[in-house]
């Protein structure tokens, strides 16, 4: 194209000549052919330009963003943006590139801006679900988002709307379980408590309809169970906990005499993984004015600069805890019980990072569980009462690890174990 703003003819013929070429074609090729002929025909280049500049963020050969990735998303959104609103096509086609975008926004640290973006997806969203009836695109990352801000009581209205829209279809389409999983979480942090339990109750009904009828794993159903456990504990109901654990003792016996009925594709360890993150979420203290990942979520609905934080964090957290043990060691009374603390942060991190990397996470994390195990026998035996719970506390989370590694035998050994610290053994 030359500098009066008309199109030349032959960069024209060039485009078209690239894209009518038989043999494969660059992403920067597509790009630069799509930027000459968007001038020509807006309407029928325009969603292909949208399309091909966010191909061409991401370096598929190298595994690796585009160097210029975040400016060539702002270009796909601007590209969007320009098509005219009659366009069928133009609410997908900028849903999709406002999606890269925030991303992008959000790993570089402009939150503020990768909010409004979000924004702008669930805006898109409604307009949509107003003309098809159906479910409303983009809240689950508006309400991942309102909650790392610490926005918790927008966060659970955005996922009470969500899941009033998909729980009169059930579970069928595998997504039900992880929305309420959130939905428990944000009512939670937003500090409405019978409606989280509430919900925690559904999310177990349904996880244990779906293992009788072999539509789901036991494993899950498990998990569930110890979450709701712990979540009726934490808000003062300790005698519907007991009876809760002792269904979860049933269930983990069954799978440590016969095993899942059937086998499923692994999806149960990311299940743990969360619900893991959210009942050790209470051992958590971040830095105030620090985005906290939203601890119903898997790492995928996190924000990339939030989820770098916390993982990075492992680091100084092991030091932390390498320093922290020689002062416990020496003055117990002030320092054990914030080291049993600790490493239990250090172990949730560690698990969840792991497990959303590879299907071999038990070995890298298996030391963790035990060495917290270890610390809070220490405690229990410096802290009769108040050591006693937090090692039951911490047996549990083993025999979740245990079970997520697919080792019914030592789950049920460290359930049981803590079951009689707790009072609660048959």
């Amino acid at each position: 194209m030359n500098h009066s703003g008309k199109v030349d003819q032959d960069d024209i013929m060039r485009a078209r000549n690239v894209l009518l070429a038989s043999g494969r074609r660059t992403p920067r090729e597509e790009v630069d052919a799509y930027r000459v002929l968007v001038q020509v025909s807006p309407a029928s280049y325009a969603p292909l330009l949208a399309r091909a500049l966010q191909r061409l963020s991401y370096d598929t050969s190298r595994g690796r963003p585009h160097p210029d990735s975040l400016a060539l998303c702002e270009e796909a959104v601007a590209v969007a943006r320009s098509m005219d609103t009659a366009e069928t096509a133009r609410a997908d086609v900028l849903y999709e590139a406002l999606d890269k975008c925030q991303r992008e926004l959000y790993e570089v640290g402009r939150r503020a801006e990768g909010l409004a973006m979000r924004a702008e997806m669930l805006a898109i969203g409604r307009a949509q679900a107003e003309l098809s009836g159906g479910p409303v695109a983009g809240l689950s990352k508006w309400a991942a988002s309102l909650s790392e801000e610490g926005r918790y009581a927008e966060a659970a209205d955005a996922m009470t709307e969500l899941v009033a829209a998909i729980l009169p279809h059930g579970p069928a389409s595998g997504s039900l379980a992880w929305s309420l999983l959130e939905w428990i979480a944000a009512l939670h942090d937003a500090g409405r408590s019978g409606e989280a339990l509430a919900a925690f109750e559904t999310l177990v009904s349904m996880e244990a309809a779906e293992a009788v009828n072999d539509h789901g794993s036991m494993a899950c159903h498990l998990y569930s169970l110890i979450g709701y456990a712990h979540m009726l504990d934490t808000y003062g109901r300790q005698e519907q906990a007991a009876l809760v654990r002792q269904e979860a003792l049933g269930l983990l016996t069954e799978l440590a005499d016969t095993g899942e009925r059937q086998s499923w594709s692994g999806y149960q360890a990311s299940f743990w993984a969360v619900l893991l993150t959210f009942s050790g979420a209470e051992n958590d203290r971040p830095e105030p004015g620090i985005p906290r990942p939203p601890s119903g979520a898997a790492p995928m609905q996190w924000s990339p600069d939030a989820k770098r934080r916390y993982f990075d964090s492992r680091h100084g957290l092991r030091d932390e805890v390498d320093a922290l043990a020689v002062r416990a060691t020496e003055d117990p009374d002030q320092y054990l019980a914030e080291l049993v603390r600790l490493q239990r942060v250090l172990t949730v991190r560690s698990a969840v990072y792991w497990e959303h990397r590879t299907h071999l996470f038990a070995e890298r994390v298996r030391s963790l569980f035990d060495d917290g195990v270890g610390l809070a026998r220490r405690l229990s035996q410096h802290d009769p009462v108040d050591g006693t719970r937090t090692l039951a506390r911490v047996l549990i989370d083993r025999s979740t690890f245990h079970t997520a590694a697919r080792e019914f035998r030592p789950a049920l050994d460290d359930f049981r174990q803590a079951l009689s610290y707790l009072g609660e053994a048959n």
